[in-house]
């Protein structure tokens, strides 16, 4: 089950900042399609993408996508990058008063993720697709162990978005998880800046 991000309140509606620029290239692994919000996409910064992330080449296969979003808010130079895999999504945000120091920090962010977690996800079943066989068999020393130390059961009750989040400011919590009374479907809800929240929802 893959999970798609429903954001609300902060105006990431097409056209609330205007239209995004969208640009898509293949290059030779690499698909980049690259988008702008309230930020002209020069030439400039498509480049350095090509240059700095395309680093990351070598560690996937074939017609990989990786998915860019700039973004300007006040003085703060913003970059996303998602990419999908079967079976996970490799994402990394940084922001920065520079676009092309964040650019360069987010590939940096991206490395170490794939590099310490690579071999938790070749273990899982099937989602080493996706990796370049070159970097599956690659030797990583794997000292990062995953505990969980905590675990606790609570009843998913139906209620619709707006409940669960005034649920959620009622405990005190960062996120709530709920049964969405429309949809009969998981939901999380959960803190975004300036008073606002997120909503995430399942996509099958």
């Amino acid at each position: 089950m893959n999970w798609h991000l429903g954001l609300k309140g902060e105006g990431f509606q097409l056209g609330l900042f205007g239209p995004f620029n969208n640009t898509v290239k293949e290059l030779d692994i690499m698909r980049y399609i690259i988008s702008g919000k309230n930020i002209d996409v020069t030439e400039g910064l498509k480049e350095a993408i090509y240059e700095k992330i395309g680093k990351l080449e070598r560690y996937f296969t074939d017609d990989t996508e990786v998915h860019v979003t700039f973004g300007v808010e006040k003085e703060r130079q913003k970059i996303e990058v998602t990419i999908p895999m079967k079976g996970n999504i490799i994402r990394a945000e940084q922001e920065s008063t520079d676009m092309y120091v964040s650019i360069d920090l987010v590939e940096e962010i991206i490395e170490r993720q794939l590099r310490k977690y690579k071999n938790k996800i070749v273990e899982k079943k099937q989602s080493g697709s996706g990796l370049n066989q070159a970097f599956i068999e690659e030797e990583i020393p794997d000292d990062e162990q995953i505990e969980i130390i905590r675990s606790k059961r609570f009843a998913v009750k139906p209620m619709d978005a707006e409940e669960a989040c005034v649920q959620m400011e009622l405990l005190g919590h960062d996120f709530y998880v709920f049964r969405n009374a429309e949809t009969d479907e998981v939901n999380v809800v959960y803190k975004r800046k300036k008073n606002s929240y997120g909503l995430i929802e399942p996509e099958c």
